[in-house]
This record gives structure tokens, sequence and C-alpha cells, in this order.
């Protein structure tokens, strides 16, 4: 079988087995500055022996998942000694209280035939007195880790927050001799491998339904761009005349921006997608300047695009309207601005700037425009994308031997390193 057919299939025979609980709807706003959440997350209850295992390993991974969130701030373990112990029959929020939990988590796990596991998550508001969530969820223990996941999304739904723990980051690495696209869960966990070639394969980019990676690829001796379908393994041209790169789905998915020598130049180029992932429409020219336009980014309204021009000089971040109107500079001083990446929120874009030889990353806000310097460790960090939720940021460093990828939140705080093996880099976070 297709390694990717047995990654989907896996993925909805779990999905396809949850239970919804009787459960109020509820969704609240979280707003940017507000305090993280007193989040209470005592350990499971477990009702069979056999379920231990798989226990331990939900928790520590729902565990992590909520710390990374920045919504959420986990009790620490102790305080969970000074109050009566947990009875998911009769929830005693003054308990809660007394320890300053505003959420309680409640986990209960246990193994049928087959070694399928049975896991029942409920979340409630301490203040209100109320349950906000109520899942049941049936899964082998091979999708124990995507259990998790799907549970700390469910909980960021709830807080009107987008879904991030079941997104992917595609990456190219050499890992295998030779430079080939690979995916991986967005902690770095699940490393596979998703082409099978014998030349480069370069510059992925996810569609906005998480199921094509538009890429570059040197199939006829040239850089083409390419589109694969992850799950079917189908592959659509979009482009081989001239050299193709950085390419970048608009936000309906029906566009595909990219710069291309196919004129002679780099310019700007906007193919349109059609939704037969084999076939691609007509291919439309945007720039038309004797400079360099490379790296385009899409906002996240899909009204304006981002870019790399040298036009005036020296390469620097532009942003023109959709259709190629409308060129404004907005990155001004040094010498060196590259690889815009636009925030989902629309606010905020990071990229690229060399100072004094060193690559550091810099995020501007179009609000008020101004610049923070997002890293500052004297490596080469490059190829700046974001998360989902507009909180974090992957990247490509030299920063401990070699090249591997890297997450840093959008503030500069939560440094982790996702790869260790080959050499890494070019990560693109889907949706």
């Amino acid at each position: 079988m297709n390694i990717m057919k047995f990654i989907v299939c896996g993925v909805l025979i779990l999905a396809s087995s949850w239970a919804l609980l009787p459960q109020q709807d509820v969704v609240m706003t979280i707003k940017d500055g507000m305090p993280a959440i007193s989040f209470a997350l005592p350990k499971f209850i477990v009702r069979s022996p056999a379920a231990q295992a798989a226990s331990e390993e939900i928790y520590q991974v729902l565990s992590a998942d909520i710390k990374y969130s920045r919504i959420f701030q986990l009790l620490p373990q102790s305080y969970y000694s000074y109050i009566r112990a947990l009875d998911p029959n009769n929830i005693l929020y003054k308990d809660w209280k007394s320890i300053q939990a505003n959420i309680l988590f409640v986990g209960e796990i246990s193994e049928i035939e087959n070694g399928t596991i049975i896991f029942e998550a409920k979340l409630y508001d301490v203040k209100s007195e109320r349950r906000i969530l109520g899942k049941r969820y049936q899964a082998n223990k091979v999708d124990l880790r995507f259990l998790a996941h799907k549970t700390a999304d469910e909980i960021l739904k709830v807080y009107g927050e987008k879904p991030l723990f079941i997104s992917k980051i595609a990456f190219v690495s050499n890992r295998d001799g030779n430079d080939e696209l690979y995916m991986m869960d967005y902690d770095g966990a699940n490393q596979t491998r998703l082409t099978f070639n014998t030349v480069i394969d370069y510059s992925p980019a996810w569609s906005p339904d998480g199921t094509r990676i538009a890429y570059t690829s040197y199939q006829q001796l040239t850089a083409g761009l390419y589109i694969l379908d992850v799950y079917e393994g189908k592959r659509a041209v979009a482009s081989t005349r001239g050299g193709n790169f950085s390419p970048c789905w608009s936000p309906d998915g029906k566009k595909l921006a990219f710069n291309s020598s196919m004129d002679g130049n780099q310019e700007i180029y906007v193919a349109e997608i059609e939704s037969n992932p084999t076939r691609t429409g007509k291919i439309r020219r945007l720039t038309f300047n004797p400079a360099s336009d490379i790296s385009p980014a899409w906002s996240s309204n899909g009204r304006e695009i981002a870019f790399t021009s040298d036009r005036g000089g020296t390469p620097q971040i532009y942003i023109m309207d959709a259709e190629g109107s409308n060129v404004r500079r907005v990155s001004f001083g040094g010498s060196y601005h590259d690889s815009p990446a636009w925030a989902p929120t629309g606010d905020r874009i990071v990229y690229v700037s060399r100072v004094e030889e060193i690559f550091d990353l810099y995020v501007l806000s179009l609000r008020t425009n101004q610049i923070m310097k997002l890293t500052e460790n004297r490596a080469r960090n490059e190829s700046p994308n974001w998360s989902p939720d507009g909180r974090h940021i992957v990247f490509a460093s030299n920063l401990r031997g070699g090249i591997q990828i890297f997450a840093i939140d959008s503030d500069g705080a939560s440094f982790r390193q996702l790869t260790a093996k080959g050499q890494n880099k070019l990560p693109d976070w889907s949706n």
C-alpha cells in the first residue's frame, strides 16, 4: 500500500470512531495580551490496567500541547495533593477553585478487545461550574499521539482558536542521500519521506486544505514547479518554462504565486489551480521590472502579495495588490531583506535580514510599522513560516551544527529544535 494512503487511512479510522457526548455548545474568545488561563490536568483515571501505558502516552502528548498553546498555563502536579482525590462523577468545584484552577480537564481511559483504547475527555469551566466539552474517542494504540493532538485541538476550538496540533510541517532533507520532501508533526514527531527521486526537490508549500504540496523539482534538468497530492500520490505540472521557485498558495487554494525566469528575468507569476490535482490553469505575470522579483507571500485575505525585489538596489520587502498594482516598499535600512511570510492574522510579516553577515529573523507589524528582532544567536536563520494560529514561527538555522529546523514563539520565546538527522531546510507549516 502507498505509504501516504496508509497514513490517511489510519487517520480516517480514528476520526470515524469519535462519538460526541452530550455537551453545551460553548465558544470563548481569547484576546492578545490576556494572561494565560490556569489549566488543571490531573492524571487520567485508568479503568483497566492494560490501558496504563496508553494513558501515559496520551497524557504526555496532551500536556505538551497545552503548554505549547500559549493560551493555557498548566498547574504544577504538586497542587493536586492539596485537595481531595478527583471523582469524575462528582466534580468538587470549590476544591479546584482553591488551587486557582480556571479550567479542569478530566480524562478516563480503558482498553477493550484487540487492544482498542477508549478515551473519554471532559473539560470543565471551574468558575461557572459547568462542563464545556465532552468527547469520547476510540482508537488503536498506534494512533494515540493523533488522539492526543486532536483532543488538544478540540480544546482550542472551545476558545475560538484555530486548531494547531494536527497540523504538519513540510520540509526538505538530504538524510537519505538526496534533497527530498518530508513532512512531520508540528512537534517534530513522525518524520515521513514524501518524494523518492534522484533529482533535487525544493521549496515545499502546503495548500490551504492540507492535501497538496507545491514544490520545485529538477525532473527535466530544469527547476520545474509541481503539485503533489500528498495522500493520493498524484502529481501535476504547474510550470516547466524557465526556473520556477518559491510557490505560495492563495488562501482559497485556487491560485499559486511563484517566481520564474520563464520570460528571461525572475518575476512574480500566478497560476490558476483547478480542483483536479493533476491539472493547472493559465499562468499570469504580475511584475514587470528589470530587477529580480522573488519569494511571493499571500496575505491572509488574499488581496495582497508580499515579495522581495532588488529594484531599489538591494533586496527589500515590497507589497503589491494581488493583481500586481499598487507596489510599495515596506522594509527600509540594511542591505538585505528576503523571504517574507505573512502571518495568518494578517497584521505581521516575518522576514530574513542580513546585518554584518549575520542572518536573523525580524517581524514587521503592519499596524504600527514597528520591527521586532526575533532571533539573535549569531547563526544563519532562514526560511521563516508561520503556524496556523500565528503564535509560532518555524525556520531553518545552522545554530547547532549543520542546517536544522527550529520553531520559536512569535515573541522570541519557547525555542525548540525539531530535526536532527541530515541537513534540513525550507520548512512550511500547514493550515
